[in-house]
């Protein structure tokens, strides 16, 4: 919005103006004092024409050049709404990302009679105040924007409006602030009455009329005399806390809407008072980050973090924050589940404790939490004394169910309830009856996916019924049954992993990880039952493959092999189960690969002892990949050949896919390009009428996506670099869409991030790089993670910043020790010692290439030995013109093993680099001799570095 040419224009929205010159508010020609920050927030509001303004671009308006906090902007946002009264919604907010203006603006010209008119001194515009008897407020609503927005529709629409929620969320400073928001339009004024003093329901209406200022005369004070009274009259009561009287206050507010159609009522409760006309808004908890990476992004854009801090400043003026404090702040914040009355009390802590010392001790929160306000509610002064009222409140069988229902960690469902809680005197059908009268009164939470509802405590509540379970002796029994029950439930979701599909196999059963998590700890604690504890541990193996839990799966497996018992024919199953997944979780554990043999060799023994089939195949493809990983091609080819063999035997679909799946593998390692391709090809045809999710279940991978970047990787050597390349955009969409994780990591570490490297692609090998070291934080997968950040440093030093990347190359090299020997470390490895020649490190160069080399030639791990050639020589070339021959031995040792391999892409890079030195020696005849052929060989014309490279030099040698 501009007003123009002209200096004097004002501008026109509804009963308001402006005088942008003057930097003057009127409202129906008075002028309004306005804040000069007020008032540059406004102008930046009204300039976008109705255009969403971000947070960030108003405080950058109203205060250039300095950093303040959100809060300010608020308070101006909420000065200016003030300004405006009825015409509030003027100023819109738009949740996550700022503020709108939506009125109607008008450029006016301003002539100098009325300039002259308006030269008057600025009066504050106030309209006749409403009676009430609501308290000023006192310190700032923090965090509540939205719902504030929110409620505020609910309350000018509908007559009765109900804020529901846990003790200590806020449900009366929510109430009081729309109060305050609404006095102007209630001439009768708004009325706060205030319950939570009265221990007798029949004194309701007298706090109602006491409230008002009723006089009713001598009698007895009831619902229907405070009603009539209040009949004719425009105003709006506020009833708080109505939990311990919930029918009186429901019976009151009925009959007040009965009598009349101008009066409203807001009201506050644990529980709905399931009044006719009644709407309910659940007050939920302050907006926090779901994790820590959330959390290091903008904490302060959270609620709850910005009430941590400015309750911590407030208690301590010098309270500071940096990156690591918030991401601590807001692991208390999730820990205290967003409750603003448990963040109040926490922050309160903080100067006293330390942010670290707070977090560590919060598992004791109902003795650290007190010290609340010495003038607030005495259920509002410590933690548990919020919690006492509401137990207190409870019927008795409520209370039996409320505490049994601490047995579960996390989400639960409503058949699990009913099974672990109920007993011989406590049937399945009174558990559901109860379980919804808590969820009424705010102590259990909902949560709804779809059809799918699954319930909840809240961490503080949880904790204070384990309390209460504890002192009830109940506790022990309970666990049993809990892991039973979840034991029992896993054993039949593996039979359905096969056949249902992955994601709604998911949606299904991982929200049980935590209770699985909870069963296992009692299980194996002292007083559980081992027992339990393996069959449940083997019954969810099909969890942790499918989430890629990798260093979870370990711990749980190696605690259960720990505590298998009995004789060795009664255990040898489930050892056998136990000892391929172990073997599976260490492939990618960093420091701990190299042990993934022998527990997948005894997977192996065992599985050939009790003639069973499938492991006998799954163990032979876990070991024909464990050797790859290892770079132990010959003998990762012969696992391959055995599979295969027994594969042609069952004559199973997915097994003779596999069976080419690995040859393909094996072959490619092993330096047979055309081989891979073949075995690559035939693999993907049998794949197609397979699902994946047999797949995912059988070998930890989805069959289709790691097939795709393995024939991604084969077609980049064969020179295909067009195909390779579009296999590689198809391969990231389908990974990113199977959502298996680990899956997606071979996705962007096996083809993506070194396809796009060697083709020159920088900026995508970054971002693919990117996406990998990403991904890795969200999911544990250790190996991969420090892959990906080697590899970054690898592109960052192949954009010439060669001390960073080789300190991060070095860095990540340096963690996983024997690791960086494995195929995905050869590209690293061999540029990492063409970074250490280029910084100056010729000879240490040399010896990381010369064991990298010697490394591959021992376990015959070709298909990287063109390129490990290639780069040694041209660190001869750095020692001098005493280099010359024995670089120009291995350039032609490098393009021999291309030529045999099958590699053109190698082939092409030998040969370029050897054709160069030859021209530099004066003899171009033969450079071009030795790579017009190549160059020739390639039918495609997709530009690669290589290919323009090699261009170039072609067409200097004319």
């Amino acid at each position: 919005m501009n007003p123009g040419t002209d200096a004097s224009a004002r501008l026109e929205f509804g009963r308001f103006q402006i005088l942008p010159h003057r930097r003057e508010l009127l409202a129906n020609g008075q002028l309004i004092k306005l804040g000069g920050r007020a008032f540059d927030v406004l102008m930046a509001l009204i300039e976008a024409g109705g255009v969403v303004v971000g947070k960030d671009a108003l405080m950058a308006r109203a205060w250039p050049g300095r950093v303040v906090e959100e809060n300010s902007l608020q308070a101006q946002i909420s000065a200016l709404r003030a300004v405006f009264g009825s015409d509030r919604d003027l100023i819109r907010t738009i949740a996550g990302r700022g503020y709108q203006f939506t009125g109607s603006v008008r450029i006016l010209p301003t002539s100098p009679d009325e300039r002259a008119a308006l030269s008057l001194p600025a009066v504050e515009l106030k309209a006749p105040r409403s009676p009430t008897n609501l308290p000023e407020p006192v310190s700032e609503l923090i965090g509540r924007e939205e719902e504030v927005s929110e409620i505020l529709n609910l309350a000018t629409t509908h007559r009765l409006v109900t804020l529901t929620g846990p003790g200590g969320i806020g449900k009366t400073r929510l109430a009081l602030a729309i109060a305050r928001e609404l006095l102007p339009h209630f001439a009768d004024g708004v009325w706060l009455a205030e319950f939570s003093p009265l221990a007798d329901p029949g004194l309701v209406p007298a706090a109602v009329a006491g409230a008002v200022g009723l006089d009713l005369g001598g009698g007895a004070v009831s619902e229907q005399r405070v009603a009539q009274a209040l009949a004719n009259r425009r105003l709006l009561l506020v009833l708080d806390t109505c939990e311990h009287v919930i029918a009186a206050a429901a019976a009151l507010a009925e009959a007040v809407l009965r009598a009349g159609s101008a009066a409203r009522i807001i009201a506050t409760s644990r529980e709905p008072l399931r009044a006719e006309g009644e709407w309910v808004y659940p007050a939920p908890p302050l907006a926090l980050p779901m994790n820590d990476r959330e959390s290091s992004d903008d904490p302060l854009q959270y609620g709850a973090i910005q009430l941590f801090v400015q309750r911590a400043r407030a208690a301590e003026p010098h309270f500071g924050t940096d990156r690591r404090l918030t991401t601590t702040i807001s692991t208390i914040c999730r820990q205290l589940d967003g409750i603003p009355l448990a963040i109040e009390l926490a922050a309160a802590r903080a100067s006293a404790l330390g942010i670290e010392a707070l977090a560590s001790r919060l598992d004791d929160r109902f003795h650290l939490l007190t010290g609340g306000r010495r003038t607030a509610l005495p259920r509002h002064q410590t933690l548990r004394a919020t919690l006492d009222w509401s137990y207190a409140l409870l019927a008795e069988p409520e209370r039996v169910i409320l505490r049994r229902l601490a047995a579960f960690a996390g989400a639960f469902s409503l058949e699990a309830a009913g099974a672990v809680i109920a007993t011989a005197e406590l049937a399945p059908a009174k558990v559901v009856e109860e379980l919804s009268n808590l969820v009424a009164k705010s102590l259990v939470t909902t949560e709804v996916e779809g059809p799918v509802t699954r319930y909840r405590l809240l961490d503080s509540t949880r904790a204070y019924a384990l309390e209460k379970l504890d002192e009830s002796g109940e506790r022990a029994p309970l666990a049993r049954r809990h892991a039973e029950y979840y034991r029992d439930l896993f054993e039949r979701a593996d039979a359905e992993s096969e056949s249902r599909p992955q994601a709604e196999w998911l949606a299904i059963y991982g929200p049980h990880l935590d209770n699985v998590r909870a069963g296992l700890d009692w299980a194996f604690s002292l007083d559980g039952d081992p027992q339990i504890g393996v069959a449940l541990t083997v019954a969810v193996l099909p969890l942790w493959v499918q989430f890629s839990l990798l260093s979870e799966c370990r711990d749980k497996v190696e605690r259960a092999l720990a505590h298998l018992e009995g004789d060795e024919a009664a255990t040898m199953r489930s050892r056998m189960q136990l000892s391929a997944a172990l073997g599976w979780s260490l492939m990618y554990g960093v420091g701990r690969a190299r042990e993934a043999g022998p527990a997948l060799a005894t997977t192996l023994d065992l599985a050939e002892r009790l003639g069973d089939q499938v492991y006998r195949l799954r163990a032979l493809w876990s070991l024909c990949i464990d050797q790859f990983n290892n770079g132990n091609c010959r003998t990762a080819l012969e696992f391959a050949r055995r599979f295969a063999g027994l594969a042609s035997d069952s004559g199973d679909p997915v097994d003779l896919m596999m069976a080419d799946r690995l040859l393909a593998t094996a072959q490619h390692y092993f330096g047979d390009q055309q081989a891979a391709h073949h075995h690559i090809d035939r693999a993907l045809t049998r794949l197609n009428g397979l699902t994946p999710q047999t797949q995912i279940v059988r070998v930890r991978f989805d069959m289709r996506v790691s097939t795709h970047y393995f024939q991604a990787r084969i077609l980049w050597l064969q020179g295909f670099a067009e195909q390779a390349l579009r296999v590689v955009e198809h391969n990231i969409e389908e990974g990113n869409a199977v959502g298996q994780a680990l899956s997606y990591c071979s996705v962007l570490g096996q083809a993506a991030c070194p396809i796009a490297f060697w083709a020159g692609h920088l900026d995508a090998a970054e971002h693919y790089g990117a996406l990998l070291r990403d991904h890795t934080e969200r999911h544990p997968i250790r190996l991969w993670n420090v892959w990906a950040r080697c590899f970054i440093g690898l592109v960052i030093a192949r954009r010439h910043d060669i001390a960073a990347g080789l300190r991060a190359l070095r860095d990540g090299l340096g963690q996983v020790g024997e690791a960086r020997f494995l195929p995905r470390f050869q590209l690293l490895l061999a540029e990492m010692a063409a970074c250490l020649a280029a910084s100056g490190e010729v000879e240490l160069g040399l010896e990381t290439v010369d064991e990298a080399l010697a490394r591959c030639q021992a376990r015959e791990e070709l298909w990287y030995m063109t390129e490990l050639l290639r780069i040694k020589g041209e660190l001869l070339l750095m020692q001098g013109a005493s280099g010359g021959a024995a670089a120009e031995n291995q350039f032609r040792q490098a393009l021999d093993w291309a030529r045999r391999q099958g590699a053109l892409a190698w082939e092409l890079r030998a040969a370029t680099r050897l054709a160069r030195l030859l021209r530099d020696e004066g003899r171009s005849s033969d450079a071009k001799a030795l790579l017009q052929p190549v160059y020739d060989r390639f039918t495609e014309g997709y530009s690669t570095a290589d290919l323009t490279v090699a261009r170039t030099l072609l067409d200097a040698l004319q």
